[in-house]
């Protein structure tokens, strides 16, 4: 399947490849690697960066780009599994103080969070809010998780098109949010629309017009919504909601508000990207991998095992960055201190040094578990056990509902460096026993629904 983009996504390409900077719609080896800015928009947009992690991860694995076209200040790309993990694994050479992406927020807006931080004010802040993912309370709830998934799939349209990214990703996403925020059930809307402000990129993806804009929508409305809970939660008993955590607990109930926002904008993305795009990307990687699905209809005890693959296939965070605390080296190159390093994950994951056949989709690997979508070490994912189990529920009752989720239109992907996802994917749903046709997942035969009695 190959994939477009929108009539807006189209202008938002042509205007890039008018920069000479740009290496969109370029071979990747007419370009000199001192040239090389992988961070750029147009590429992630129109999946076609891969071939430029390719060349690096096989000529030059830590590259240093001396100025990004979209986000202007210099970074050096470490696109290789063990040199990725090597960073991940030295917290003390490589901060994540100064911000976690490739894209700084403005001096003006200075906001941080637990994973902004270093030991041990990381650690005390982590704790705090842990909780909320501990396995007594996964436990919990798996049963809402599911209750949810349930009402959403039971409401989706049969027989029509429609866009999978609305009525399934982000609406399941929005729900678990508003459970952990303890959010009003009516406007839980708002957490995914912050999230999205929050990662915005102004001008490049168009979700936000200006860095004004952005800066106003988190302090005016997330903020103020947030503070008026915390308000009310700190005064309360306190309860295993997200809030409630923050406003007693020891080591964040004197939290500044920007230092509440930022850990805000860190919880409701984390808690938004990953179970997002990956319940948009487990559907486009079955379809274009029909041999796949056709497995998974067979033998839906594979599901435990998809779902892993799904994260590594799709890798919703397409990196993280740290600074620099000392000159150091990295895979031979020179480190300086202050120099940004960004660990591009997406490249990490595709590295066939530690992945067998990573450009293969296969739901049944032997050691699934093994990507970087996740991170490692100190920061690694604290809701990544919450993310699986919610695709878990999810595949187990769209399979209990559906032979085929198909998509019948052009996927559109998100036009950012940061978040790798989907903006539309227009599909339909074929219940077990109703035959199809046009379908691009294989069979279309009817088949028993392996879970019926």
């Amino acid at each position: 399947m190959s994939t477009g983009v929108d009539k807006v996504a189209e202008r938002v390409v042509e205007q890039a490849a008018q920069d000479p900077r740009s290496m969109y719609g370029k071979d990747p080896y007419s370009i000199p690697l001192e040239q090389y800015d992988v961070a750029q928009s147009a590429l992630f947009h129109t999946n076609t960066m891969w071939p430029f992690f390719d060349r690096l991860r096989k000529e030059e694995p830590v590259h240093y780009c001396a100025s990004s076209m979209e986000h202007g200040d210099p970074y050096w790309s470490v696109t290789k599994f063990k040199d990725i993990m090597e960073v991940e694994g030295n917290p003390q050479v490589y901060s994540s103080a100064d911000g976690i992406s490739i894209r700084k927020n403005r001096a003006s807006f200075n906001t941080t969070s637990f994973i902004g931080m270093d030991e041990p004010e990381h650690g005390n802040q982590r704790r705090t809010v842990q909780g909320v993912v501990a396995p007594t309370n996964l436990a919990r709830l798996e049963p809402i998780i599911r209750q949810r998934v349930c009402g959403i799939l039971d409401a989706l349209p049969v027989g029509e098109t429609f866009n999978w990214v609305e009525r399934v990703s982000i609406e399941l996403t929005t729900q678990m949010l508003a459970t952990l925020f303890d959010f009003p059930f009516e406007e839980r809307r708002k957490l995914t629309f912050w999230s999205d402000v929050a990662t915005s990129q102004p001008a490049i993806d168009g979700f936000v017009s200006s860095d004004d804009e952005r800066e106003r929508i988190l302090i005016e409305e997330c903020l103020g919504t947030m503070t008026k809970l915390w308000n009310e939660r700190v005064n309360a008993p306190p309860t295993y909601d997200l809030i409630s955590m923050l406003a007693h607990g020891e080591s964040t109930r004197n939290l500044k508000p920007m230092e509440f926002l930022g850990n805000l904008m860190l919880l409701i993305v984390g808690g938004n990207d990953t179970t997002r795009n990956s319940l948009s990307g487990g559907v486009v990687a079955l379809n274009e991998n029909p041999e796949q699905y056709r497995k998974l209809r067979a033998n839906p005890d594979l599901i435990p095992r998809l779902v892993p693959e799904i994260i590594r296939w799709q890798t919703p965070l397409t990196h993280m960055a740290r600074t620099a605390t000392q000159d150091t080296l990295l895979g031979g190159k020179k480190i300086k201190k202050g120099d940004r390093v960004i660990m591009w994950y997406v490249s990490g994951n595709r590295d066939a040094e530690v992945i067998d056949n990573p450009y293969q989709f296969i739901i049944d690997r032997e050691n699934p578990r093994h990507h970087l979508s996740f991170g490692f070490g100190i920061h690694r994912c604290m809701g990544n056990r919450l993310a699986e189990m919610q695709l878990r529920v999810a595949w187990e009752e769209i399979l209990k509902r559906f032979e085929t989720v198909e998509v019948v239109g052009t996927p559109v992907r998100n036009k950012s460096t940061f978040i790798k996802g989907y903006a539309d994917l227009p599909v339909r749903v074929h219940p077990w026993g109703h035959s199809k046709t046009g379908s691009q997942s294989g069979s279309a035969s009817v088949e028993k629904c392996p879970f019926a009695g």
